[in-house]
Order: C-alpha cells, then sequence, then structure tokens
C-alpha cells in the first residue's frame, strides 16, 4: 500500500519568508534582443542567468 504525500505551502511560505529577509533582488531593463541572447547563450552553456549577474557585481566590488 502506497501513501500519498499530502501538498503543503508551508516548505514554500518559509523559503519565500526565508529569500525575503536575506535577499534583495535587484532589476535591470534590457532591449529585448539582448535578454534573449542572454538568455540562450545561458541556457546553452548550462549556468543559471542569476550566476552570471552574481560573479559580475563581485567582480566589481573587488576592484
Amino acid at each position: 500500500m502506497s501513501e500519498t504525500k499530502r501538498k503543503t505551502t508551508t516548505s514554500t511560505a518559509v523559503k519565500r519568508r526565508y529569500n525575503e529577509k536575506t535577499y534583495t533582488q535587484i532589476v535591470a531593463s534590457v532591449p529585448k534582443e539582448t535578454a534573449a541572447a542572454f538568455k540562450a547563450k545561458c541556457a546553452a552553456e548550462g549556468i543559471p542567468q542569476a550566476q552570471i549577474v552574481k560573479q559580475a557585481i563581485e567582480r566589481f566590488l573587488a576592484e
């Protein structure tokens, strides 16, 4: 007899609260063509988009 897990939102709510407390979002507007090329290259190379932005910020702060 297999048991099915109940779907709950507690875990999602906890993660959301943690992220809101720990992180700040940075938003950038770029031309659609640039965004599409960026997303495509990240997908092709298997690199998360946020990782590129985080690395750029870290390099900038290290200067």
